[in-house]
C-alpha cells in the first residue's frame, strides 16, 4: 500500500510572508510591468545572424504581448539572474558515472565537487556552496521528474545537492525538493531516494495546498483560450528564498530544449500548456518572460543541469532507448541561458550526427498529430520548435546567448 505523506509544515518564517501583497505600501501597479516596458516579440528575438522563421516553409505567427504582474522583490543582491558568474559554464564529464544503467553516487559527489569548486574558484565544496547559500535560508531544489523513470532529475545528483546544501549549515527541515505535479514526482520515487527531513512538495498536491499567488502572473491570450493568466507557484513567491536548480538535458516538442529556462519557468507557474498547441508555439518569449518575473529571477541562484542522459528526440516524455544518449555530463553554472546556449548545441551536434533534422526546423511536412510516430520518428514533431525562447531569455537581460562569448570550461575526470 502506498504511504500517506504527512501534512507539510511550514517553517514559521513562510508563514510570516502570507500577506506581503495585502500590505500598507505595496503598490501593484509599482509591480506591473506594462507592455511596452516588458513584453517582447519572439521576432526581434533571433540568435546572432540567424531569423528561424527563415529555416523552414512556414511563417510563423508572432506572439502577443504579454503583461506581467511581479511580486515582491527581494534585497538587490548579485545572485540573482544571470548571477555571479555570467556566461561561464563548467563541464564535467566521467565515463564511470553510469554503471548498468544506474547514476553512479559516489562518482556523482566527485564530479558535483569538482564542478562547484571549479565554477566558484573556491579551494573546498563547502566554501563553494557557501558562495550562494547561508545557513538562514530556505532552500528549493527545482527538479524535473517528467520522463521519469527513463530521463529526470537524478535521485542520486539530488542526493549529493542536498548534501552540499546541509554542507553550508542548512538543516534538512529547511530543504525542499519541489516540482508542479505530485504525480510524476510520484514515479520517479524521489520521497524514498531523498534523506529523512528533507520536504518533498508538488505544488499541485492534495495533500499540500501550496497553491499559486493570485497576485503574481503572466498574462497572455494565445489561442484564444478563456483564462489566459499564468500564476506563480506560492512556495516561490512566499516560502524560499534561495532556489538551485537541477534541469535534464533534453529536446522539447514545442520549445526546441528543456533546460535551465524552461525548468524553471514551466516548472513555477500554472495554465503553461495553453502556450501551444498543434502546430504552433508562443514558448518563446514565453519561458524568457516567466523566468524574469520576479522573485523567481532574483532567488535563483545556481544551476545544475543533469547530463547524464541526453534526450535528442521524444522529450521531454519519451521512454525510447533509442533516442537516450548515456553521456555522463554535468553542467555547473549561474547563467541559466548560457547553459541552456550549450545544451542547443550539444543537442543540434548530436541530432545532426543521428541524421535528425534541426530544432531550427518547421517545414509542413515534419507536423504529425500521431503520438505514435512523434515518439519513434526523429523526423516527425507535434509542434514547429521554438529554440529561440533562449536568445529571447538573453534579450531580457538573463543571461549570455551567443555561444561564442560563454565561457565553456570542460573536465573529464574518467
Amino acid at each position: 500500500m502506498k504511504p500517506r505523506r504527512a501534512r507539510l509544515k511550514w517553517p514559521e518564517a513562510w508563514r510570516s510572508l502570507s500577506g506581503i501583497f495585502h500590505s500598507p505600501g505595496v503598490n501593484l501597479m509599482d509591480r506591473r510591468t506594462f507592455v511596452k516596458a516588458s513584453c517582447v516579440g519572439s521576432a526581434s528575438l533571433f540568435l546572432d545572424g540567424l531569423d528561424p522563421k527563415a529555416f523552414g516553409d512556414v511563417t510563423l505567427p508572432e506572439a502577443p504581448p504579454i503583461e506581467v504582474v511581479h511580486g515582491l522583490r527581494p534585497a538587490k543582491s548579485p545572485l540573482g539572474m544571470p548571477g555571479l558568474f555570467p556566461g561561464r559554464v563548467v563541464e564535467v564529464a566521467d565515463s564511470k558515472s553510469i554503471v548498468r544503467n544506474r547514476v553512479s553516487q559516489p562518482v556523482v559527489r566527485d564530479m558535483i565537487e569538482r564542478g562547484m569548486k571549479e565554477l566558484t574558484g573556491e579551494p573546498s565544496a563547502p566554501a563553494a556552496w557557501a558562495k550562494f547559500i547561508e545557513p538562514s535560508d530556505i532552500v528549493g531544489i527545482k527538479i524535473n521528474p517528467s520522463g521519469a523513470p527513463a530521463c529526470c532529475s537524478s535521485p542520486e545528483i539530488v542526493r549529493e545537492i542536498i548534501n552540499g546544501v546541509q554542507s553550508a549549515g542548512v538543516p534538512a527541515s529547511n530543504i525542499v525538493v519541489y516540482d508542479r505535479y505530485e504525480y510524476e514526482i510520484d514515479v520517479g520515487s524521489y520521497q524514498a531516494l531523498l534523506p529523512p527531513g528533507v520536504h518533498v512538495v508538488g505544488i499541485q498536491d492534495e495533500l499540500v495546498d501550496s497553491g499559486y499567488d493570485p497576485n503574481v502572473y503572466c498574462q497572455a491570450t494565445f489561442f484564444g483560450e478563456w483564462e489566459n493568466r499564468s500564476y506563480m507557484a506560492r512556495i516561490v513567491a512566499h516560502g524560499l528564498t534561495k532556489i538551485i536548480n537541477v534541469p535534464t538535458m533534453k529536446d522539447h516538442s514545442a520549445s526546441g530544449v528543456t533546460g535551465c529556462l524552461k525548468n524553471l519557468g514551466y516548472g513555477t507557474f500554472d495554465n503553461v500548456a495553453r502556450s501551444h498547441r498543434s502546430p504552433f508555439s508562443f514558448t518563446d518569449p514565453l519561458i524568457g518572460v516567466m523566468c524574469s518575473v520576479e522573485p523567481l529571477r532574483s532567488k535563483a541562484v545556481l544551476h545544475i543541469m543533469d547530463g547524464m542522459r541526453q534526450v535528442w528526440h521524444g522529450g521531454p516524455l519519451t521512454q525510447v532507448q533509442e533516442f537516450i544518449h548515456q553521456a555522463g555530463i554535468l553542467y555547473f553554472g549561474t547563467d541559466p541561458v548560457a547553459m541552456d546556449t550549450v545544451e542547443l548545441d550539444v543537442i543540434e551536434k548530436k541530432r545532426r550526427d543521428e541524421g535528425a533534422p534541426s530544432l531550427w526546423e518547421h517545414s509542413a511536412e515534419s507536423i504529425t498529430n500521431n503520438g505514435m510516430e512523434f515518439y519513434h520518428d526523429p523526423k516527425k514533431n507535434l509542434f514547429y520548435r521554438r529554440p529561440g525562447h533562449i536568445a529571447s531569455a538573453g534579450k531580457l537581460g538573463l543571461g549570455v546567448a551567443d555561444l561564442s562569448r560563454i565561457d565553456h570550461g570542460q573536465i573529464r575526470l574518467g
